[in-house]
């Protein structure tokens, strides 16, 4: 059963959750095999996919005492927006298929916790609507069509909307082979549908007798032939701030800020080519490359609160969850993807305090061994 098919009075209680493993193990008991093979797939043998958790893993902390830590600040910035805490949520697909609250949850959410949401192009919410919800705080991602006109169309919505910036997926000219949506034929179910890229009739001429039925329908909606060249098209429809998500090297970092983006480190969930680094590991060279020219945020494997003070102290100003803010909303809707920010908060300001930091601004590369 998928939660759509059960009253929300039977919605498990959330107060005994204690950390995001038992809101993942919530969240997973809610969902069909359809919709939790789509959330939790990796590529090919999940080899990226359990490297995003073991990175953090492998880092150790570097605590100091007797500091005064009464009073621990766990608040910082992105683009100007302020956080509660350098956390915010992900672009991911189809939240439909984890809640009837589905973008709209999720986006409450985040504003109701001083958090940010970045909407996927592929969600099952318009992005006005999602707007309204997340109440200024949220970012657009967008995947380049092969028609350009589209995709300036959709960047005007997102922008007229309201969002804070744009988020260029950079990484999946075409998608990376996720054999659970291959072998069981993934499909988005008939009451979902996806507004801000494309029709319940152009998804259903793409079902077929193999194959996951995104994959079908990626393949022949993203532009493969956007290069670097072509960022000045982008940068002339709109007004917003660009970031280049799915960036894993210094090289491509240094082209991103040449270019005036900024950099989200990000392997897609280890979703896309399999064997590549995680993505704390490429954080370090990423942050040395651009020098502080442009802000640099990060994706993959938080499940923690000190993962999110070893990715700060690499250099990250902010990470975002994807399969966690999921997790959430399979397991109670908005109420889930809440619980999940604070659980998270809560960790991230213990973190703080048993290092022997004050505030966000303290936590440097002196805080870890890698």
């Amino acid at each position: 059963m998928t939660t759509t098919d059960l009253p929300e009075a039977n919605i498990p209680e959330l107060d005994g959750t204690v950390n995001l493993t038992d809101i993942e193990a919530l969240g997973r008991s809610r969902l069909d095999r359809n919709a939790l093979e789509y959330y939790a797939s990796g590529a090919n043998d999940e080899v990226t996919l359990s490297a995003n958790r073991a990175g953090f893993r492998a880092i150790r902390l570097r605590p100091r005492v007797l500091v005064d830590v009464s009073d621990v600040d766990a608040r910082t910035e992105v683009l100007g927006l302020p956080l509660s805490f350098p956390v915010g949520i992900a672009p991911s697909a189809f939240h439909g298929l984890a809640h009837t609250d589905a973008e709209l949850g999720t986006a409450r959410a985040a504003a109701s916790a001083g958090s940010l949401m970045t909407l996927s192009t592929f969600s099952n919410t318009p992005i006005e609507e999602v707007a309204q919800a997340a109440a200024g705080r949220f970012w657009f991602q967008l995947y380049l069509y092969t028609d350009r006109e589209v995709s300036a169309e959709v960047v005007r919505r997102a922008e007229v909307a309201g969002a804070r910036a744009l988020v260029l997926t950079v990484d999946a000219p075409f998608l990376g082979r996720r054999e659970p949506n291959e072998r069981h034929r993934f499909a988005l179910p008939p009451h979902l549908s996806v507004p801000n890229a494309g029709s319940r009739e152009q998804l259903r001429a793409m079902e077929s007798e193999a194959g996951s039925q995104l994959v079908n329908y990626f393949q022949g909606l993203v532009d493969k032939t956007f290069t670097w060249a072509d960022l000045a098209w982008l940068r002339s429809i709109t007004a917003l701030p660009i970031v280049l998500k799915g960036i894993l090297t210094a090289e491509d970092a240094l082209l991103a800020a040449h270019h005036g983006a900024h950099v989200w480190v990000s392997n897609h969930g280890g979703r896309q080519l399999d064997t590549a680094v995680s993505s704390i590991e490429a954080l370090p060279e990423v942050v040395d490359a651009v020098r502080g020219q442009v802000e640099v945020y990060l994706d993959g494997g938080i499940t923690r609160g000190t993962d999110v003070l070893k990715a700060v102290a690499l250099g990250a100003r902010c990470v975002f969850l994807g399969r966690a803010a999921l997790w959430g909303l399979a397991a109670g809707g908005e109420a889930g993807v809440r619980r999940t920010l604070d659980l998270l908060h809560d960790e991230v300001r213990l973190a703080l305090a048993l290092c022997g930091k004050q505030n966000i601004g303290q936590v440097g590369r002196d805080l870890v061994r890698v």
